[in-house]
């Protein structure tokens, strides 16, 4: 079996800190799947009814892969999606799908499809300029939560404790881009500092971790510095979890949860979840989880 990690950078030019890369390398090694690490900048498209020839690896026609692991999550660019959605209708299996990835990129229409869908998310505005604070305030209450439509790993969102620091914060962002789309959300005060981040394969929530803040920071991500320990599914999380990433199709995905009081609200969808943070405190292989499953998905049991 072969496969492809779609990636921001090729092979050779990989990082020691692309943990999730390098897992995902060595464990495909070791079960026998001949992976290859790819970037978007290594492929031409070309808009042909010639099928398979149609895309171009480092300038030439190769055989194509059984599955495409694509790795870039809300970072995957317009191109990135192009090379995506073409080798899908080229018959390559992708986990996941450009559509799932680009639905979970755009957190505003996420968190309408949840809403939509009786799933608990907290109270969410777009937010625009001329700022109406009054508006603001009276619908989410300060302080509040400010993020930009797309990121990860805690980039582009902020906590704004009362109506100066949102002002403040909202004509940088008009002088500086003015473009830039974001959302407000209600601050989730029995969250403050810490989440809940489980990892969903196949439909089945396989690991669970709660990430918390070592430094009074109200985000938790471990990618910034925050210490993870192991949390026990309810069955109100393994839920939670399951459905969300099933209404957005996603097969190998992060489920951010937020404390509220007793129970839960979801933060979140992750298309490309880390599992750095889960590995060192779970006992479980996350890379060989997603590698049986793929094996399942494309009934490859003798491989």
């Amino acid at each position: 079996m072969k496969g492809w990690i779609l990636y921001k950078t090729p092979q050779i030019e990989l990082s020691p800190e692309a943990y999730e890369i390098h897992r995902l390398i060595e464990t495909a090694s070791k079960k026998g799947i001949e992976i290859e690490v790819v970037s978007p900048d290594q492929f031409d498209l070309v808009v042909t009814r010639e099928d398979r020839k149609s895309i171009l690896l480092n300038g030439e026609v190769v055989s194509l892969p059984d599955f495409l692991l694509p790795r870039m999550g809300a970072g995957t660019t317009y191109f990135g999606m192009a090379v995506i959605r073409h080798l899908e209708r080229l018959g390559v299996y992708t986990f996941n799908s450009a559509q799932c990835i680009d639905t979970v990129k755009d957190k505003l229409y996420s968190q309408q499809i949840l809403a939509e869908n009786n799933i608990p998310v907290p109270k969410t505005m777009l937010g625009k300029y001329p700022i109406d604070d009054e508006l603001v305030d009276k619908y989410l209450k300060f302080p509040l939560v400010l993020k930009t439509l797309s990121g990860s790993m805690g980039k582009g969102v902020f906590l704004c404790d009362n109506k100066s620091q949102f002002n403040d914060l909202m004509e940088l962002i008009h002088v500086t881009n003015p473009k830039l789309n974001i959302i407000l959300q209600e601050f989730i005060e029995s969250s403050r500092g810490k989440d809940l981040r489980v990892f969903v394969v196949g439909g089945r929530p396989i690991a669970c971790i709660e990430r918390s803040s070592n430094d009074n920071n109200f985000k938790a991500n471990f990618s910034r510095g925050g210490q993870v320990t192991q949390f026990a599914m309810t069955p109100e999380v393994k839920w939670l979890a399951t459905e969300t990433a099933r209404l957005f199709g996603l097969e190998i995905a992060g489920i951010d949860l937020l404390f509220d009081g007793k129970h839960f609200k979801i933060c979140e969808a992750n298309s490309s979840p880390g599992f750095k943070g889960i590995e060192s405190c779970c006992d479980i292989d996350i890379a060989d989880e997603i590698y049986n499953f793929i094996k399942v998905r494309l009934g490859k049991f003798e491989d």
